[in-house]
């Protein structure tokens, strides 16, 4: 009898046997829900699946016609290619014809996705690496010969690019990624049942479409690990919960503090743990904070537009907090999407005459989209018209569309890197806050969704001839009060250089501008006991954003100390702490409330 070594001693042909019957079987009941999740799937429009077959028209015509107009450049490129690629097949030939079963040498530079020894001393797994690498590299010249293309639709072209040669990377098949058949053969095709397992544990998740799960949704409950600040829900409306956090000092500054967070995302990012919470962190310096828990919507909300966030939402809650602290004035924070819509609310606030925000900081906020960055390909009118299509057809734009347009912006560390582990590996996602956070999507009514593409991003008309909103036409010059912008260097969604040109066309004559090193996220939660990432500044604020960083100062450290110094100078004198709400503003709940933790609306 043939048996087989594990840890617990050998295993008998007859226990294998067993065990690839009860894998089979497994198999066999994991097809039948594979089928009926993908079954679940509501079609989704062609637009945002892909370019439309004009672009890629459009790109082959101007390739052709570069090549009629230059054709030594052309030819120079693809023999450089070919010559390349025969090259290699030759050195892998020579090798083989020598007894040697080695790779030949490899000096193509390093990539973190080939990171296993095999793909640099295994001739086959070697062979292939660098054949891609070849590939993807003749394609991205590909591209960059093109010259007779509109800029716009070139960047387009270079972004389907990078996602196609991103697709067809041999570590996303199980044939030529070494890691996964080690692990397979390590575990006797365990591990590829139980990806098969996790696989369709993500169909079924999110009704038939394929979002890798990041994070171990099962290691997170809000209010107990994550999003752990004590305080109370204050005041609600269909919009919004209102929660005040409770003092950790004896006084606290007069001026209150709101923050608005993005409804695209859930506020607690600003409260992951004790050790990084901004939330527990601006309440430990003596303020009275609120924060705004915004409501996920679903399709009844079809017709809340950008007005009802920022009468129902914005305006309603400064006004709450005004009546429960007894101030006329409040100072706020809005946060990416929710920067951008407290900028509206103040341009409207300034056309009434309305005095009751004394300061606004913005985390990472784009008002000018003149330049659409790394979101170009989704700004285009076909990518827009199916979002269009898609949202007012259902009511709602879903989290699982936005959460995959973001993703694929950075599809090699979001898509398949999880993937690979996923459903190839059979791993378990880590137990990653932050990665549970991203994971928990919200949902776009499907008015504002569209107003938001179409008239802020697509038209840009908040920095140019304005915006119709609640009756007023809104510009950027109406904000005219103390502000202060923070930004990230490395940021891809909110590009700190977009950021500082819709900046510098406020009205206001008290500016100040940060970059803190690092991206969206990171560059923001980042406390000052970390000691992780600077920050730079530059009090001239240059018309440019390359003179605002040439003529910078870098400092060591968060650039949370030096925010709240610019706080503290506009929030009044200390007065008693102040405990969460009033007689007419009873605590409705704990925070973190009841809309954050909401099952999210089908």
């Amino acid at each position: 009898m043939t048996t087989q070594e594990t840890e617990d001693g050998p295993l008998s042909s007859q226990e294998n046997l067993e065990k690839l019957n009860a894998n089979l079987a497994r198999v066999e009941e994991l097809s039948q829900r594979f089928i009926a999740a993908l079954k679940e799937r509501h079609a989704t429009p062609a637009g945002l699946q892909a370019p439309s077959p004009e672009l890629f028209t459009q790109a082959a015509g101007a390739y052709w016609a570069e090549m009629l107009q230059n054709p030594a450049r052309i030819f120079e490129h693809q023999l450089e290619f070919w010559g390349k690629s025969v090259t290699h097949f030759l050195e892998a030939q020579e090798a083989l014809a020598k007894g040697r079963l080695e790779a030949p040498e490899d000096n193509l530079p390093p990539d973190p996705r080939f990171s296993n020894p095999l793909w640099k001393t295994h001739p086959y797994f070697n062979y292939i690496k660098q054949q891609y690498q070849l590939n993807s590299e003749a394609m991205t010249r590909a591209v960059e010969d093109v010259e007779d293309l509109d800029p716009t639709e070139k960047e387009r072209l270079r972004y389907f690019t990078r996602q196609i040669a991103d697709m067809m990377a041999p570590t996303n098949f199980l044939a030529t990624n070494p890691d996964a058949l080690e692990r397979a053969l390590e575990t006797e095709g365990e591990s590829l049942v139980q990806g098969l397992e996790n696989l369709v544990r993500d169909l079924e998740a999110n009704g038939g479409e394929m979002l890798v799960r990041l994070a171990d949704d099962s290691a997170f409950r809000l209010g107990e690990n994550v999003a752990t600040a004590p305080g109370k829900v204050v005041w609600r409306n269909h919009m919004l919960e209102l929660i005040q956090f409770s003092p950790s000092t004896d006084e606290v500054r007069s001026t209150p503090l709101i923050v608005f967070p993005p409804w695209i995302n859930k506020f607690y990012i600003l409260d992951l743990k004790e050790q990084n919470s901004f939330i527990r962190w601006v309440v430990d310096q003596g303020y009275t904070l609120f924060v705004v828990s915004w409501v996920n919507p679903d399709r009844s909300y079809r017709d809340i537009a950008l007005d009802d966030y920022i009468e129902d939402g914005f305006l309603a809650a400064i006004e709450q907090v005004k009546q429960i602290t007894g101030m006329k004035q409040v100072n706020t924070i809005g946060y990416c999407i929710g920067g951008t819509t407290l900028h509206l609310a103040l341009s409207l606030m300034k056309k009434r005459g309305d005095r009751s925000v004394k300061s606004a900081t913005f985390f990472t906020t784009l008002t000018d989209f003149s330049d659409q960055g790394d979101f170009t390909p989704f700004l285009q009118n076909d990518f827009v018209d199916a979002i269009e299509e898609e949202a007012m057809s259902y009511g709602m734009l879903k989290s699982s569309i936005m959460a995959r347009t973001f993703s694929f912006l950075r599809s090699n560390d979001l898509v398949y890197r999880p993937a690979i582990r996923s459903y190839m590996m059979g791993e378990q996602p880590p137990a990653f806050d932050l990665l549970y956070w991203n994971g928990d999507g919200t949902n776009l009514p499907a008015k504002m969704a569209v107003q938001y593409l179409r008239d802020l991003c697509q038209k840009n008309l908040f920095t140019t001839e304005g915006i119709e909103i609640c009756g007023e036409t809104l510009k950027i010059a109406d904000v005219t009060l103390p502000i202060c912008s923070i930004t990230c260097e490395t940021d891809h969604i909110a590009a700190w250089k977009s950021a500082y040109r819709g900046f510098l066309k406020t009205g206001s004559k008290d500016r100040t501008f940060i970059v803190s090193q690092s991206g969206h996220i990171a560059g923001i939660v980042n406390p000052p006991s970390k000691k992780k990432y600077g920050h730079y500044t530059n009090d001239d604020l240059p018309p440019t954003p390359e003179e605002f960083m040439e003529g910078a100062t870098f400092t060591e450290g968060s650039w949370w100390p030096r925010w709240e110094g610019w706080l503290r100078k506009r929030s009044g004198k200390l007065v008693p702490a102040r405990t969460p709400g009033d007689s007419t503003h009873p605590a409705l709940c704990d925070a973190p409330g009841t809309y954050v933790a909401a099952p999210l609306p089908a």
